[in-house]
């Protein structure tokens, strides 16, 4: 007889599908946006190959972890963060041999050959254990305790990402927030930490623009990238002060020009160029990486960038729903935090691609390609469906033993005497 804990009926089946079409457009935006790819590589199926390798390892971890017990997943994102945080900690000191730079970034961790983002583990094992500690019951002091607990553990590794990737780092502090404000924490708590992150970012950018931007100076250290993100935001603000129809092109706005002259093709028409007729992806260096949704709008217009949105909403629709049935108040928060971080950025890269904010370097969820990436987002599916099975075990548990305890109930019978005197009592009028 198979245990019940591997019984796949109490598998959540429209997270399955959500995943398994989602795999689908990653393979078949990768044959449209890979052509520079398959140039480099001399070969056309070559990448797309190695991609969907990584997508069917996704699976495969999906299906493994949505059998685990949610209080090991608990126990295993503490361990994810240790690690994470150790190796980007590691990658800012200086010298180190283990960060590789690629276009200017530390964001790749080179152990012995194998080359991971500590950054897309982190984000998983951060949301993991703060999820668990802001659902722990205690005094109201208790409480405050853990909500400072996780400021200071978001903030711990939110620093030695914000010095190469700043977008990654504010996205992952925004999921927080939201988790803050899903548990019901004290408002002035949250108000106090939002002014004073307004603040130091305000300070920042100021002395930034104005004492190494304007007067053409670099920055050397640990925050050297910020100079390139301020230029990033001033690109961006000068870009919608321009005069509406005229176009400059130019080193520091190539990719989001071409990213935007694509979106333009592709809204021609509801349906875009079709699949396979894309120009600009010839054009666009990151085409299947931070721009594929560009190309995804070239090719299927209107109508597939809807879609695309519509699938990732439906996620946390998904997640909202299991959600609602929860037992597990923990394993509620954890599943929201982690369609939340999902969702937002896939938002986050589809604004950025069709030109409605600074350049950040987000990729889209399992359809950008990336194998951190693909296999990091399939553990959030899998972990996902982890909680919603343990919802429905749970749920079937609590039926059948109302259904049993009714089963007990004694059957009871009235004589013919008992009968007759209930017949004739009398109607009680309202």
């Amino acid at each position: 007889m198979k245990p019940v804990i591997f019984d796949r009926q109490y598998n959540d089946r429209p997270l399955w599908v959500l995943f398994f079409i989602l795999i689908g457009v990653a393979v078949i935006a990768l044959f449209s946006a890979g052509s520079t790819l398959a140039y480099k590589h001399d070969s056309l199926l070559g990448p797309v190959a190695q991609q969907t390798l990584f997508l069917l390892a996704g699976v495969v971890v999906a299906y493994l972890v949505q059998y685990l017990p949610t209080w090991s997943i608990r126990l295993g994102g503490v361990l994810i963060l240790a690690l994470s945080v150790l190796c980007l900690y590691i990658m800012i000191i200086p010298g180190n041999p283990f960060s590789v730079e690629l276009n200017g970034a530390v964001r790749w961790f080179n152990f012995f050959g194998i080359r991971f983002q500590p950054s897309e583990l982190a984000k998983l094992g951060l949301i993991i254990v703060v999820s668990d500690m802001l659902t722990r019951r205690g005094t109201d002091e208790e409480k405050k305790k853990r909500f400072f607990w996780s400021l200071g553990l978001t903030v711990v590794t939110c620093l030695p990402i914000f010095m190469n990737n700043l977008s990654t780092a504010l996205l992952l502090a925004f999921i927080v927030l939201l988790m803050w404000i899903l548990s019901c924490q004290p408002p002035k708590y949250i108000l106090s930490v939002i002014g004073t992150v307004l603040v130091v970012l305000l300070v920042g950018y100021s002395v930034i623009e104005f004492g190494y931007v304007r007067p053409h100076r670099s920055l050397g250290g640990p925050f050297k990238r910020a100079v390139t993100q301020v230029k990033r935001v001033d690109a961006l603000i000068e870009e919608m002060k321009q005069p509406k129809g005229e176009f400059r092109l130019n080193d520091q706005n190539y990719q989001r020009s071409i990213a935007k002259v694509a979106v333009m093709r592709g809204g021609k028409t509801p349906f875009g160029v079709f699949p396979g007729n894309s120009q600009e992806r010839d054009f666009l260096p990151l085409a299947y990486a931070d721009y594929i949704f560009a190309i995804i709008v070239e090719e299927t217009g209107v109508v597939g960038a809807f879609f695309l949105m519509l699938l990732y909403l439906s996620i946390l629709g998904r997640a909202c729903y299991v959600s609602s049935r929860y037992e597990d108040y923990a394993a509620m928060l954890m599943m929201m935090g982690l369609a939340l971080m999902l969702t937002c950025q896939a938002l986050v890269s589809m604004a950025v691609a069709v030109g409605l904010g600074p350049v950040t370097g987000q990729p889209l969820p399992l359809v950008s390609r990336g194998g951190t990436s693909a296999i990091v987002t399939a553990l959030y599916f899998g972990i996902m469906m982890c909680v919603a099975r343990e919802q429905n075990m749970l749920k079937a548990r609590r039926d059948a033993s109302v259904e049993d305890n009714l089963r007990h109930i004694p059957e009871i019978r009235l004589d013919e005497d008992t009968k007759k005197n209930t017949n004739n009592l009398p109607e009680i009028q309202l």
